[in-house]
């Protein structure tokens, strides 16, 4: 059986501080997905100096079955890679070392905003499905080549992240707006003002920039 001590915390003007590259330091984030998701949304904020650099995880939710229901990812000189399942989504955008605000949405409607609401039309649409309910692993930080958790640490992000909330719905663009200037709608499955958490590794709590 597995033994963790997870935290329960509200972690507002707070933020997840990754201080260099690492194989083994990520944060598990606590969410009981009981059944299918017809749709959902994530949204965090990110802030590092590596996109001009490498790419990076930026959030991954695995579960037995497959590594990567729902996968962000910073690929260099191309943008961000949004992930459901085995289908992706490429958002081209500028490499950007400020302060940046993402959200994904699902299953079926993709929309991104980033850089304080400028929205980016995705390349392709992906197919029709749900994202399977049970137990699952939601990491922030690394991308989970499988459930057990296997990690690249070329993968790994060093920066901060924070503001990690996610729905059972699409928000609209009104919402997201609202949650990039700092509102909330009461996040179903992850609630950044409630969470519960593992640090695993060289992971510091610390205000947010």
């Amino acid at each position: 059986m597995e033994k963790q001590l997870w935290c329960f915390k509200n972690q507002v003007g707070k933020a997840f501080v990754f201080p260099q590259t690492s194989d083994n330091s990520y944060v598990s984030l606590k969410a009981q997905l009981k059944k299918p998701l017809k749709a959902f949304t994530v949204c965090l904020h990110i802030y590092s100096k590596l996109a001009l650099t490498r790419g990076y995880s930026l959030f991954s939710y695995a579960t037995k079955k497959q590594p990567n229901e729902i996968l962000i990812f910073w690929s260099k000189g191309r943008g961000y890679i949004f992930g459901v399942r085995r289908m992706e989504v490429l958002f081209k955008s500028p490499e950007c070392s400020s302060d940046t605000h993402l959200c994904q949405l699902g299953v079926r409607l993709w929309d991104c905003r980033v850089l304080g609401g400028r929205e980016i039309q995705g390349e392709e649409e992906p197919g029709e499905g749900s994202l399977r309910g049970g137990r699952g692993r939601l990491h922030s930080r690394q991308e989970q080549d499988a459930f057990a958790g296997e990690y690249d640490k070329n993968q790994s992000l060093v920066g901060d992240t924070g503001d990690v909330n996610m729905w059972d719905h699409v928000l609209s663009p009104e919402e997201i707006s609202t949650v990039y200037a700092g509102g909330t709608f009461s996040p179903k499955f992850l609630d950044w003002r409630a969470l519960r958490y593992k640090a695993n590794g060289e992971v510091f709590v610390k205000p947010k920039l």
